[in-house]
């Protein structure tokens, strides 16, 4: 898993999600703008996180590992059953 550069710092976060409130448009493949990296992490449950390009890798995330999101690289998210996490964003 990638980390994040020591540079950056956080600026905003969502609310936490679960199963049934994670946005739609989190679950279909979706980027951060360039320079804006995220921090996906999870309270419970597990969550699959698969990054689309340069190749297609799945993670799956839970409470002991986090997923990291780099700018502008194609990314989406799915639950495995019951899941809390929130995203936090860096610039």
């Amino acid at each position: 898993m990638k980390q994040l550069p020591s540079d950056v710092v956080p600026y905003k976060r969502t609310p936490i999600f679960d199963e049934q409130s994670v946005p739609k448009g989190l679950l279909k493949e979706h980027q951060t703008k360039e320079s804006v990296w995220g921090k996906i992490i999870i309270l419970d449950g597990k969550l699959q996180y698969t990054i689309n390009e340069p190749e297609n890798e799945s993670i799956i995330l839970d409470s002991g590992n986090v997923g990291i999101v780099e700018p502008t690289i194609r990314h989406e998210v799915r639950p495995l059953g019951k899941v809390r996490f929130f995203v936090e964003f860096y610039k």
